[in-house]
């Protein structure tokens, strides 16, 4: 299989604080991996990290064969990332928004860009509808539109269905998993353990910014003789 991300001993502080210690793990081509762990474990550090938004203290980050560190320009520009207090300009339209964004990456060919973001959204004719206006769900959906509409080759994922209702959460999972699919590479972050047993084809969990188990969710089930992966992560979290 090919390696869409490799990350090697990978070490970040903040001043005197060490909020990720040597971890290691590796994400193939068109997988979907979970990142998992309490909060404060360095989960969104990480991936703030391999989003070419923080600077890494040492070890190594490899991003579709480009060094994170001398290659970072062109990692972003295969790359996108959703955070998960993300937002956007509340003074446009959802349309107008993601033509705004559509800019940034496809000047020449943002319609195509925007059509496919306005698909994703499913926001129906609200999205002509400033952005002020949305609830939380909409403006969720509004910005998992605007992070697939790139065709990443990797997309990063902090809490994609935050704020979602049981049915626009499901949708929005669907399309992760359609994405994938298609050869999109995703990295994601999630506190619902249905949610990353469902999505994830493999998963690592990180306690007080060490990995503590990587496997496939079926796997850690077997290992540790539960029924889920809620009771796996209570196990190795808190062990």
């Amino acid at each position: 299989m090919t390696e869409t991300v490799t990350v090697k001993n990978l070490v970040k502080h903040y001043g005197s604080f060490e909020a990720i210690k040597d971890i290691s793990f590796s994400i193939n081509e068109g997988e979907i991996f979970g990142l998992i762990g309490p909060n404060g474990a360095g989960k969104t550090t990480t991936l703030r990290v391999l989003a070419t938004l923080l600077s890494l203290s040492s070890g190594t980050v490899t991003i579709m064969n480009n060094d994170l560190v001398k290659n970072a320009g062109d990692i972003r520009k295969f790359i996108s990332y959703l955070p998960e207090d993300a937002g956007a300009y509340k003074n446009l339209t959802g349309r107008a928004y993601l033509l705004f964004i559509a800019n940034f990456f496809e000047p020449h060919h943002c319609k195509e860009m925007v059509t496919r973001g306005i698909t994703i959204a499913d926001l129906g004719a609200r999205i002509d509808d400033r952005v002020d206006t949305y609830s939380k769900g909409m403006m969720r959906r509004l910005l998992v539109g605007r992070t697939l509409m790139t065709n990443p080759r990797l997309a990063i994922l902090d809490e994609p269905t935050s704020g979602l209702d049981v049915l626009n959460a499901q949708e929005i999972r669907k399309l992760i998993k359609t994405t994938a699919q298609t050869g999109t590479t995703v990295l994601l972050s999630s506190h619902n353990m249905l949610e990353v047993e469902y999505l994830c084809d493999r998963i690592a969990l990180i306690a007080d910014g060490k990995i503590v188990e990587t496997g496939r969710p079926q796997d850690l089930m077997k290992k540790y003789n539960v029924r889920n992966i809620e009771e796996v992560f209570i196990k190795v979290v808190h062990q």
